[in-house]
Order: structure tokens, then C-alpha cells, then sequence
């Protein structure tokens, strides 16, 4: 009975382990193929919406620019594996608090070993840190872009003027993702808020016009917040601070940078989202390095309504 009883216990023991055997080889594998090939997402802002919705589960082709050796590691074999103008692509947040290498490296593997149900990586008040970043390559190598009420202006590179953004799509063939979701007549009263706040810093309240009141009442009930577009809002903000110190160096630099735009300098893309009006992108961080970019999203395969090529989107 004794020498049964230990064959049954070991019998048992190595069923288990058979499982937990399996379990960890196919681990092993979803990591390998999320690293090397392909990279499932869950997409965790509205900044691409409508081409991306909160929630939308995305593919992404990890090798399109080139081999990441380990998660936000070095890249080989980038050769002429180049990123195009109009690709969605996934980068890494150049705003990410790092909580170490070896946490960014564990979390990344987590989230992958899991298909993106577990994300160890939160911040402090407990919601999951944006590691990575989905949008659109909008500015290349040698192009200035420029931001007016919402709308992108872009001089390509070897041009002498800025175009809209939406003409530049229209002679390119290209996506047309990229859209407005306030109506641009809000943009005045946006405006208005900025200049009442640079009254307002510089202990100017009473003196500032009650046609600025007006203008700005008309986002009352409007149901948007008064800085629902905040690159527009600093940047008048900028512009009104400078025009009340026109001897401060530091504040008329401050508005320059916003009248110039962003130039894209070599090996550099500009990213920004299709949800223009809600977006923390490019514009706020400037253009990214090409080696920062890990890979270019292909499909959606969740929800299943909404299943498809995002190719198509390009």
C-alpha cells in the first residue's frame, strides 16, 4: 500500500508539472512572438479616436523598423526599415517616469506574457502609466509644423510656405484619420480665457476688457472645458505675457518657439493623433527619435464589431 501511495503522489506531481511545464514554454513563446513579431495593445486614451477607440485592441508588426533586441532596448537590423509619412506607429513615451530598468523591462514582459490583461505599471493614483504611445507620423525629416486654432500647417521640407494640413493630405493621397472634434468656432473664446489668465499673473484683473468676458461666456453650458485644446491655450498665453513684457528675452523666446512650430530634424518623426482637440503628442513633447519607435499597428481584432486592417487607415 505504501510503495502505491508514493507512486500515485509522484504520478500526480509530474502531471503537475507537466501542465506547469506547458504553462510556462507557452509563456515563454507569447513573449518571444509579442517581442520579436507582433505586439498586441490595448489602446487607453481617446487620442486616435475615431480611428482607435478607448478600449480597441490593436496589432502591431514589431519588426516593421527594425529587431528591438529587449523591451525599449537596442534596435538591429533597422537598414532602410524606415518609418513612413501617415503610419500609425506605437513609440515610448518621452514623458514616462522610470521606475528603474529592471521594473520597465519586468513590466513590458508582464504585459505581453499576459496579452495585455495584466498591467503591473500604474501611477500613483492607480491608474495604468502610459509606457507606450499610439499615433500618427505626421511631420518627417526636414518638415516644420505648425499649430493654429487646432489646425496643423506644414511646410514639407525644400518648401518656402506652409500649407493645411488638410490640402497636404488631399496632394499626397493620404489618411484621412486626422480630424477636428470642436468646432473651431470655440477656439475664440479659448483665446479669450488665455488673455483674462495673463491678466490675471500679471495683477491686471480689473484693467482687462469686458469684451474678454463676453467672448469668453460663450463656453458656458457649452459643455467643454475652458482649456479643452491646452498647446492652443499656452500658447496665447505665451503670446500675451510677451506682449504685456516685451523686454523679457525669456517670455518673447517662450511665444517664438510656439510661432516657429517644430522642426523635425534628421532621424526624428513628429507624432500626433488623429483626435486633434485631445491629444498629448508631438506637440507637447516634440518630435521623437526614429529609434524610439518599436513597431507600426496593422489590425484591430477587438472588438470583434470592429474588426479590421488599419492599413487601410494609411
Amino acid at each position: 500500500m505504501k510503495a502505491y501511495s508514493e507512486s500515485r503522489k509522484r504520478t500526480l506531481l509530474s502531471e503537475i508539472w507537466s501542465w506547469v511545464d506547458a504553462l510556462i514554454f507557452a509563456i515563454v513563446c507569447v513573449i518571444l512572438i509579442n517581442q520579436y513579431l507582433f505586439q498586441l495593445f490595448v489602446i487607453p486614451s481617446p487620442s486616435m479616436v475615431s480611428t482607435l477607440n478607448v478600449g480597441d485592441r490593436v496589432i502591431v508588426n514589431k519588426d516593421s523598423y527594425g529587431v528591438e533586441l529587449y523591451p525599449a532596448g537596442k534596435k538591429i537590423l533597422t537598414g532602410s526599415r524606415r518609418v513612413q509619412r501617415d503610419e500609425i506607429i506605437t513609440f515610448y513615451n518621452p514623458e514616462y517616469d522610470s521606475k528603474g530598468p529592471f521594473f520597465d523591462v519586468l513590466s513590458q514582459v508582464v504585459y505581453m506574457g499576459t496579452l495585455t490583461l495584466v498591467n503591473i505599471d500604474r501611477n500613483d493614483d492607480g491608474t495604468p502609466a502610459e509606457r507606450l504611445y499610439v499615433k500618427r507620423a505626421i511631420g518627417m525629416p526636414g518638415d516644420t509644423i505648425r499649430f493654429e486654432n487646432g489646425n496643423v500647417l506644414i511646410r514639407p521640407s525644400g518648401e518656402d510656405g506652409f500649407i493645411s494640413e488638410e490640402e497636404f493630405q488631399e496632394s499626397a493621397a493620404l489618411a484621412e484619420g486626422p480630424h477636428r472634434s470642436i468646432d473651431e468656432g470655440y477656439y475664440d473664446a479659448l483665446e479669450a480665457a488665455a488673455v483674462l489668465t495673463a491678466y490675471q499673473e500679471e495683477g491686471l484683473s480689473r484693467e482687462a476688457p469686458g469684451s474678454l468676458y463676453q467672448r469668453y461666456s460663450v463656453l458656458d453650458g457649452s459643455g467643454y472645458n475652458y482649456i479643452f485644446d491646452r498647446y492652443e491655450y499656452e500658447k496665447t498665453l505665451a503670446s500675451a505675457l510677451s506682449s504685456f513684457n516685451p523686454s523679457d528675452m525669456s517670455l518673447r523666446s517662450s511665444y517664438a518657439r510656439y510661432r516657429n512650430g517644430i522642426y523635425v530634424p534628421e532621424g526624428y518623426v513628429l507624432p500626433l493623433g488623429d483626435n486633434r482637440d485631445n491629444s498629448r503628442d508631438g506637440r507637447y513633447f516634440g518630435a521623437v527619435e526614429e529609434s524610439s519607435i518599436n513597431g507600426r499597428v496593422i489590425g484591430r481584432f477587438w472588438p470583434l464589431s470592429r474588426i479590421s486592417s488599419l492599413l487601410d487607415n494609411e
